[in-house]
């Protein structure tokens, strides 16, 4: 029962293990990003595009994603989300069906069959870019984030819940 679904690339090493998706380092940084814009983890849904890690955590090829996407299909309908945020390049592509890259997608609503869509930078790019400055991807990423935390709460409002 989750009203945004974010939706990463596929798992990496520490989600292979455990077989839980975001629980490696780039999860641990979400999970901080939630908190701090107030998103309760438990309250999100969290998926990637493919199920299985890539060898050498290569990107997923598009005969993998196509494989897959029966399952992140169903996965979506049977959440019904109404909000879904795009981690990464990988996700934005293979749900809009474009070429163009993740800095230019991210931070702009888009419409995917009926769903608010939303892109974000991936939280392991994030990783690897640690300044803070005015519009560094982790500047954006907050921006990001407060939209989406905006956008949840007025569907709680919405639905008569305490945000």
């Amino acid at each position: 029962d989750a009203d945004v679904l974010f939706i990463g690339e596929g798992p990496g090493k520490d989600e292979d293990e455990q077989g839980r998706p975001f629980v490696g380092k780039a999860g641990q940084l979400l999970s901080r990003i939630f908190e701090a814009a107030g998103l309760p983890r438990e309250r999100v849904f969290i998926t990637n595009v493919v199920k299985c890690r890539p060898p050498e955590n290569r990107l997923p090829a598009v005969e993998e994603m196509i494989a897959c996407f029966p399952f992140l299909e169903a996965q979506i309908a049977l959440l019904a989300p109404k909000i879904i945020v795009c981690l990464g390049g990988t996700p934005t592509k293979w749900l809009l069906k474009t070429s163009e890259g993740i800095t230019k997608l991210r931070g702009r609503w888009f419409t995917w069959k009926g769903i608010d869509l939303m892109p974000m930078f991936h939280p392991s790019y994030l990783l690897r870019n640690q300044s803070r400055k005015k519009g560094s991807p982790k500047d954006l990423t907050w921006d990001d984030i407060r939209e989406v935390k905006q956008r949840w709460d007025l569907l709680q409002e919405k639905k008569g819940q305490v945000v």
